[in-house]
């Protein structure tokens, strides 16, 4: 399988996981369950869209200037204006084709301000490796926080039954999270075999792989060790990270539902959310699911769940939508009346 054929096969199967997953949180939808969700729809408050907006333009932003600091060592300087253009171009394209958004962002920035594209992939990969990083911390301190949300978590998925009833009725769980656990253990496993074999590697190989994975996550701090205003990058880190809790934590506040949760459930959102846009094609289907999941632990209707779910999805869609098409269309005006000037 050539090189193009294998990214359509992977981009088909996750947009067909994403679609699938929409199908599958509201095929149980109940008619009391939709009548709900219309309900909680109607009376949202959706003028606290208004600060979720700003806060994810904001987080973007912050990752445009971030950026910019990955690329001062190497001796370039763009404008603030051209790397949030090229941060947004890079996201809108990441809806369509995964991955796709990565190499445009570095390509419309190389055209506009000269420097090597080349250059910019290796800064691109740090981010990733930095995010990594901090997502993991994330999961640490939900974990910290909520000691059983995870395994919580996966009796929701696998497990769907009302916590609350469940309690009641002093039911037991078709499948343990443990037993869950192993399953995926077994199937990364499985995977790890079939890798070795295809390509003959043994364990040492294997070991080798681990090594340089470990020396790439190595590399990418003390990269970030080195930058002259590495305190300043890992605030506008921790800034993005705390713009999407607060994000969540602003969300729940838009149905009167779920404007008793705090701080703990938005980590647990957060988490959940990642995960979600991770999984399949700027997060459809999936981050709304695992995010319905994610409530239902809570106790939050599963209709109700499914909402806000979706609403958090579409706000963080349209910023990326309307945020990427104009950056499209601005960015050659924008650089065209940056020349007539200087010239």
């Amino acid at each position: 399988m050539n090189k193009r054929l294998r990214t359509i096969f992977q981009y088909s199967f996750f947009l067909g996981l994403g679609i699938f997953l929409v199908w599958w949180s509201i095929k149980d939808l109940t008619t009391n369950d939709r009548s709900q969700i219309k309900q909680a729809l109607q009376t949202a408050r959706y003028w606290l869209l208004i600060p979720v907006f700003g806060i994810l333009f904001l987080s973007h932003l912050i990752r445009a200037v971030r950026w910019k600091l990955l690329m001062e060592p190497l001796g370039y300087k763009p404008s603030t204006t051209n790397t949030l253009f090229a941060v947004f171009i890079g996201y809108l394209a990441n809806q369509a084709v995964p991955r796709l958004g990565e190499v445009l962002k570095c390509t419309v920035l190389a055209r506009y301000e000269k420097i090597p594209a080349d250059k910019l992939v290796g800064t691109i990969i740090l981010e990733r490796v930095i995010d990594a990083l901090t997502l993991l911390i994330i999961f640490g301190i939900t974990l910290a926080i909520q000691p059983d949300i995870y395994y919580q978590l996966i009796d929701t998925i696998f497990n769907p039954i009302d916590i609350g009833s469940k309690k009641e009725s002093g039911a037991t769980n078709t499948i343990s999270s443990s037993l869950v656990l192993l399953i995926f253990g077994g199937i990364i496993i499985i995977v790890l075999a079939i890798w070795m074999i295809k390509n003959k590697k043994n364990l040492h190989d294997l070991g080798l792989l681990f090594r340089k994975i470990g020396r790439s996550i190595w590399q990418g701090l003390s990269a970030v060790q080195h930058l002259k205003k590495r305190w300043l990058f890992v605030f506008l880190t921790l800034s993005i990270w705390a713009l999407y809790l607060a994000g969540g934590y602003i969300g729940f506040m838009a149905l009167q539902q779920t404007q008793h949760y705090g701080i703990n459930e938005a980590f647990t959102v957060l988490s959940a959310g990642s995960v979600g846009m991770i999984a399949t094609p700027g997060g459809i289907g999936a981050y709304a699911y695992l995010l319905q999941k994610t409530m239902q632990v809570y106790g939050l209707n599963e209709g109700i769940a499914l909402a806000f779910g979706w609403i958090l999805w579409l706000a963080q869609t349209t910023v990326i939508l309307i945020g990427g098409l104009i950056s499209f269309v601005a960015m050659p005006y924008y650089n065209k009346r940056k020349l007539r000037e200087q010239s």
